[in-house]
């Protein structure tokens, strides 16, 4: 018999019924996504050319919204084969043997590349806008040429709009200045952008020198959408601080130059029942059981680690707080092993050349000073892997350690809550994370204070398995129902309610 309770709750949003609502909901517009990433690359291989799909949460979203509307994705080609298997206008019908929508290939010289993506997307937007002690690099060429790849991306949209009206839905901090140019080029189209990584306070931002173009060009959207409150609130503060504009607290919206923007929070999650549904087949299980063997994990909890090689995920601090736990509780050698699976990220870049060189030094001192003969306390697995290859390690670790020191959200804590179908485990979760502010059935830490951390992955290590399951059910109740088709289709439910300012 359902609980009244339950009979209240809404269904959770499913690829079916997001499928459902677009082919409804959208049947006016032409829907656009624009995104540098592209949902279906091709490369060359020695077996031919390979299609690939990227692994991403925000790709495995939009998909099904694009294939069900037959609109138009435009992204960076930037796959090896891209241009042998797009026509000369960079266009291809997507999904391969379906060919439900088309993918409009954007060029992009090297040069360009460097200096929008690797230069002025992530020397400085990235870390301007993550507080984490890097210092943004200004470059003029840099901004120069982010200005002219949007241009070149607003260039696309126009020419893929057809009789229906636009909805034009971008994708993160590669195009601050975009809203604005489709506004101008197409003023009856419906903007709305989601940026996916934090905005700072004010004083942080207004150091950037193209601070109020960049604010001019995210105000030319209808809809501007971040994953929590507390980055809208700052958004806000900031156009209040360097702008002549009408600041709106109680409606949460910005008036500038006749146009109106509203500013909402909608958190990003991740494909819960296909994530959980994976990790509860056998085959999972013996996946983790092979990698126990082939690595010598036999009998020893497991604290796991899954990152970019990014200065903002606390990967340092993460490890100082190993060596310390080793150090105060020595009870714990040759019990347990951190995994940290460390993926090459933004490479083409010094800092992030230096900061993944300086993780793999720090991994090799801790081994040194506290392995034995037959154990080594830190696994370092670096290169990508798959989703099908993290399933099972999510599922065998006793604790996953997510520890940014600033993060938009963090989809790793998610998807660790999501491959736990088996109801163990335990989240230790910087209170930095957008995560935190759902996930509360985590052990939270402040990833600078390394005592601290080092206690609560001691604690976290002797949680008896019925507090596990509690704070398990809780928060893979929250990760099911605020999962990735909720997060598009409320946002795209949103946009449709807004007239064009």
């Amino acid at each position: 018999m359902t609980s009244p309770v339950s009979a209240l709750k809404p269904p959770v949003w499913s690829r079916e019924s997001l499928s459902e609502m677009v082919s409804e909901s959208l049947k006016d517009y032409r829907l656009i996504c624009v995104a540098n990433r592209e949902p279906y690359s091709h490369e060359f291989t020695s077996s031919g050319i390979r299609c690939v799909e990227p692994a991403s949460g925000v790709v495995s979203a939009l998909d099904p919204v694009m294939q069900a509307t037959g609109g138009t994705w435009v992204a960076h080609g930037s796959g090896s084969a891209d241009w042998e298997t797009a026509d000369a206008a960079g266009r291809l019908r997507v999904p391969p043997d379906l060919e439900k929508y088309t993918l409009r290939r954007i060029a992009l010289s090297r040069a360009e590349e460097d200096r929008y993506y690797y230069g002025f997307s992530n020397e400085a937007l990235w870390p301007l806008c993550h507080i984490a002690y890097q210092r943004p690099v200004f470059e003029q060429d840099d901004w120069d040429c982010y200005r002219r790849v949007n241009e070149k991306f607003a260039d696309a949209v126009v020419e893929e709009t057809g009789a229906k009206r636009p909805l034009v839905f971008i994708q993160d901090y590669h195009f601050a200045l975009l809203p604005r140019m489709i506004k101008q080029r197409l003023p009856g189209a419906v903007v709305f952008q989601f940026w996916h990584i934090p905005w700072p306070n004010p004083e942080v931002f207004r150091i950037c020198p193209w601070k109020r173009e960049i604010l001019e060009g995210l105000l030319g959207n209808d809809l501007l959408s971040f994953h929590i409150q507390y980055h809208c609130n700052n958004f806000l503060d900031t156009v209040d601080r360097e702008m002549e504009a009408l600041v709106d607290r109680d409606k949460f919206s910005v008036t500038c130059h006749g146009s109106s923007t509203a500013v909402r929070p909608q958190p990003i999650g991740v494909d819960f029942e296909s994530m959980s549904d994976e990790s509860a087949d056998p085959a999972t299980e013996e996946t983790a059981l092979d990698f126990r063997r082939a690595h010598g994990l036999e009998g020893q909890k497991i604290l796991l680690g899954v990152d970019r090689l990014d200065y903002t995920k606390g990967l340092l601090e993460r490890l100082e707080a190993m060596d310390r736990l080793l150090r105060r509780h020595p009870e714990h050698a040759e019990r347990i092993c951190m995994i940290e699976v460390g993926v090459p990220s933004r490479s083409r870049i010094e800092t992030y050349r230096r900061f993944a060189d300086e993780v793999g030094g720090r991994v090799e001192e801790i081994n040194r000073k506290h392995a034995t003969s037959s154990w080594k306390p830190v696994l370092f697995l670096k290169g990508h892997r798959e989703r099908r290859d993290l399933i099972p390690l999510f599922r065998m670790a006793d604790v996953c350690v997510v520890t940014p020191v600033h993060d938009g959200m963090n989809l790793v804590a998610k998807e660790f809550i999501a491959s736990r179908e088996d109801r163990q485990g335990v989240l230790l979760l910087s209170s930095f994370a957008g995560a935190a502010r759902e996930l509360t059935q985590a052990l939270l830490v402040n990833p600078y204070a390394v005592d601290a951390m080092a206690e609560v992955m001691h604690e976290a290590l002797r949680m008896p398995p019925q507090e596990q399951e509690e704070r398990m059910d809780r928060m893979r109740e929250i990760v099911r129902e605020q999962n990735v088709y909720k997060w598009v289709g409320k946002l795209l439910q949103l946009a449709v309610r807004l007239e064009p300012s």
